[in-house]
């Protein structure tokens, strides 16, 4: 993956299933340590989802309190589906879920560039999917999945091992 040190920023886009819990947990959190790292002009970070059942839903309350917990705001959320026409305007996108992954590839119906992947890649669990609050019930555990994840996706597109 190309460094973003390069003249454009990179375009991140984080998907799970509804797009009120995981996804934009990820998404807030990396803009949340962009910020702090003052890297935040050089990304760009969203989130969507492969569903419709969510559609123009609010960050889950429990999803919020936890984010809140750690500082971290995420006002402004609109629940929303991936296009199949935004492929090209994503460098990265980061699934959930296997079941996330496999719709994307439907919906895209390739992955030419083999920039879909898995979220918990970058915390060195290869194939590990973030455990799913919405039927655990446990945002902690997902928070640690998530925040796992973005430090290392943050360790990898900056060289850097500071996060």
């Amino acid at each position: 993956m190309r460094k973003i040190m390069e003249n454009r920023p990179r375009r991140i886009l984080f998907v799970c299933h509804g797009n009120i819990c995981r996804s934009p947990m990820a998404e807030f959190l990396l803009k949340h340590l962009a910020e702090t790292r003052d890297i935040r002009e050089e990304l760009v970070i969203a989130s969507a989802a492969t569903s419709t059942e969510e559609l123009g839903s609010d960050v889950y309350p429990p999803a919020r309190r936890e984010l809140g917990r750690h500082g971290i705001p995420c006002a402004g959320h609109c629940a929303r589906q991936v296009r199949c026409g935004e492929y090209e305007d994503w460098d990265l996108i980061l699934c959930m879920d296997r079941a996330n992954l496999h719709n994307l590839i439907r919906i895209f119906g390739e992955d030419p560039e083999h920039k879909i992947r898995l979220l918990l890649d970058y915390a060195g669990r290869p194939g590990t999917e973030v455990a799913d609050p919405w039927y655990t019930g446990d945002f902690t555990a997902t928070w640690r999945d998530v925040l796992a994840g973005c430090l290392g996706l943050l360790e990898e597109i900056t060289g850097t091992a500071d996060c």
